[in-house]
């Protein structure tokens, strides 16, 4: 072989090598998530063989979203669609429909014990992203979260059945964590003293959390920020915290803190650290994974509700 169709072959090698990433890369499963904490979801159960799309970003609330015509474009290309389902995000499943969407749409919280809205009678007045009656934030329960990743997993596999190994072992991986993850907020959490054990947020979307692990949950707003609470039930609250003692408010990633700050003022108590409800934050923020968020979660909810002055806590 002459110098010169050595050059070419190794040329055509280098070529063919340098293509063989755009291959793969067009080969993978193509997911759309209606959200960020479920986008993460699916990262951690597909691995490489997904490329994961979040409809609704980071930091961003899912409440009032209104889909813009870009995101049928990205739902008609999506091999799989995945919505938290509980009436959170029905819009992913309508908007799907009719932007030609033929595949699979798995409800990631199909199989969850639900959670009744304890707010929906008080809070919502028609609005277009009424959830109904029950809780839809049930990702805040890492239990849940388990359930979800089965899902997600079973989802992949109907669609890429040769991947099926690849994502069953991503899932016991993940399975582990989530595990974990769940063990390490029920033992810190149980050093909380019963009169500590008082979370008071902006936004009613830590029910599940309350439930699972111990905690008496009072929120300022109902189950979506869309419907504002009324002058008579933010009056309330405040003669509740002031009845109650509670020292500590919080207020979440994905909301306006003017009215918490209020809240908190007038009913004699600090605002805490920020928490997490249905957004990560963004890759430089203390969230940017689901199990990440649960322990800033954590951290943030024991820095106020565990770290008292003596006076306070012996209210």
């Amino acid at each position: 072989m002459t110098p010169h169709l050595t050059r070419i072959r190794r040329a055509l090698l280098a070529l063919l090598t340098a293509l063989l990433p755009i291959s793969a890369h067009a080969a993978t499963l193509q997911v759309v998530a209606s959200f960020s904490i479920l986008a993460d979801i699916v990262r951690e159960v597909g691995g490489e063989r997904v490329e994961v799309t979040s409809i609704i970003g980071a930091d961003q609330d899912a409440h009032g979203f209104q889909p813009r015509p870009s995101d049928a474009r990205v739902l008609q290309r999506a091999d799989v669609v995945v919505a938290n389902g509980l009436g959170f995000d029905a819009w992913i499943e309508r908007l799907a429909r009719s932007a030609g969407h033929a595949g699979e749409i798995v409800i990631a919280s199909d199989g969850i014990e639900a959670l009744e809205d304890s707010g929906h009678h008080g809070h919502h007045h028609g609005h277009e992203h009424d959830h109904g009656p029950l809780d839809p934030h049930a990702w805040q329960n890492v239990s849940n979260v388990r359930i979800y990743a089965r899902n997600i997993a079973e989802a992949l596999q109907t669609a890429d059945p040769d991947g099926a190994p690849d994502y069953q072992a991503r899932l016991a991986r993940y399975d582990v964590a989530l595990a974990a993850l769940d063990a390490e907020i029920r033992s810190t959490l149980s050093t909380l003293p019963a009169n500590r054990r008082k979370l008071v947020t902006s936004h009613d979307a830590f029910g599940y959390f309350g439930q699972a692990y111990g905690l008496k949950v009072i929120a300022a707003a109902g189950i979506s920020y869309e419907s504002e609470p009324s002058a008579a039930g933010i009056a309330r609250l405040i003669r509740q915290l002031r009845r109650e003692n509670v020292p500590v408010v919080f207020v979440e990633n994905i909301a306006d803190p003017r009215l918490i700050d209020r809240i908190a003022r007038e009913g004699g108590a600090r605002v805490g650290a920020t928490l997490h409800s249905d957004a990560l934050s963004g890759p430089d923020g203390d969230a940017p994974t689901y199990i990440e968020m649960m322990r800033a979660n954590l951290a943030a909810i024991m820095d106020g509700l565990g770290s008292m002055p003596a006076a306070e806590s012996a209210r």
